[in-house]
């Protein structure tokens, strides 16, 4: 889908009597993707749980904190290798570091890999990941938009995101009860307008607080799966999923004109190069930390890989600062790359694993870590 959005996108010449450019449907377009992520992630929500996800706390913290550290300062000495200012070096380092929240949902649920162990991990790495996000464009935006930074504002923007993420999830393990109750309605039709309106509701409320709006719809599909009703909301919601998922890929694919990514291509593959070693080796490192196996903390550095929306979000605050212009291409052609090869990283993560266990024989060292029988 993304390739078809790009094949139709502003660039294509146009004539008097034959124009293939969605230029004028763009905007719909756009809006329609982003309910598709809204649906991604609620989706993912439903297929887990809020007490899964408050039993691997400790786990997350670490691994969140292992992921933004090491991608953040690969992304800050991949910008100094290529000899860009500090400003630039900055916004790269941005660029780099931030998941995509609706292609890593869609792999996972595509893949059908809700179920394995290391998923729940995963979706606290992308909780986590938007925490640093909301904090990282507040410090950013206070330097290179207005030339000035409050440490106190970036604390109260970071904090309002974790507030409100941990008072959600507070307030639902509270409410269960009462949500088992309000939903309780025979009318199909009423009990999914009553859970798209909730949906939406949340996401809105998210965007006061400056959390975005898909890990808002992730954090209410987590509470809603520890209701009675979590069959019949998977049940009701899957086709919006899947249209409006689709949708949004090929909105993003709009969004890339490949006419301005050719003078970007030796940085990107070099940040391509630094942002497969790194998330696999904080991936390896996150898993091990929370005693899973080599196997399923190896899914977790490929599953993470994936470069998107948020990406481009980094690219535009650089441009509103007057920051170099080759930053937009560089984002669009990394973001486009990423956004092909994480998911086909992710769906061929077995022999990935296989290739390099074959090296570092991590089967082995576990096996003799085991006592022996005796």
């Amino acid at each position: 889908m993304i390739l078809a959005g790009m094949a139709v996108g502003p660039h294509l010449p146009a004539t008097r009597f034959l124009d293939l450019r969605f230029t004028h449907s763009a905007p719909f377009i756009e809006f329609m993707g982003r309910i598709g992520v809204l649906f991604l992630l609620f989706y993912l929500g439903l297929e887990f749980s809020l007490s899964r996800l408050i039993k691997a706390g400790r786990s997350i913290l670490v691994g969140g904190t292992l992921y933004i550290s090491l991608n953040f300062t690969l992304g800050l000495l991949f910008g100094q290798l290529m000899g860009w200012p500090f400003a630039e070096t900055l916004a790269a380092a941005g660029i780099t570091t931030i998941t995509s929240t609706a292609i890593v949902a869609k792999v996972l649920v595509d893949l059908k890999r809700t179920a394995n162990p290391e998923t729940e991990l995963i979706l606290g790495m992308i909780m986590f990941d938007d925490v640093f996000l909301a904090v990282y464009l507040s410090l950013f935006s206070g330097l290179f938009l207005t030339r000035a930074t409050s440490l106190s504002g970036v604390l109260v923007s970071g904090s309002k995101a974790i507030g409100f993420i941990a008072g959600f999830l507070l307030l639902g393990r509270l409410a269960r009860r009462w949500l088992n109750r309000l939903l309780d309605i025979q009318s199909a039709d009423v009990f999914l307008l009553a859970v798209l309106m909730a949906l939406f509701l949340v996401a809105g409320l998210g965007q006061i607080v400056h959390v975005a709006e898909a890990v808002c719809a992730l954090l209410l599909g987590l509470v809603l799966a520890d209701t009675e009703h979590r069959q019949r909301i998977e049940r009701l919601i899957l086709p919006f999923r899947d249209f409006f998922g689709s949708v949004f890929f090929f909105s993003f694919g709009l969004s890339l004109d490949p006419r301005f990514l050719g003078g970007a291509v030796v940085p990107v593959l070099v940040a391509v190069a630094f942002t497969l070693v790194g998330n696999f080796v904080a991936g390896m490192m996150a898993g091990r930390a929370a005693g899973l196996s080599p196997k399923a903390s190896a899914n977790i550095g490929v599953t993470i890989t994936a470069r998107g929306e948020l990406n481009i979000v980094v690219a535009n605050v650089a441009k509103a600062a007057g920051l170099d212009p080759t930053l937009q291409s560089f984002a669009a052609l990394y973001v486009f790359i990423l956004a092909i090869m994480g998911p086909l990283l992710t769906r061929e993560s077995r022999v990935i694993y296989r290739v390099l266990n074959a090296l570092f024989k991590w089967e082995k060292r576990e096996a003799s870590d085991l006592p022996s029988a005796r």
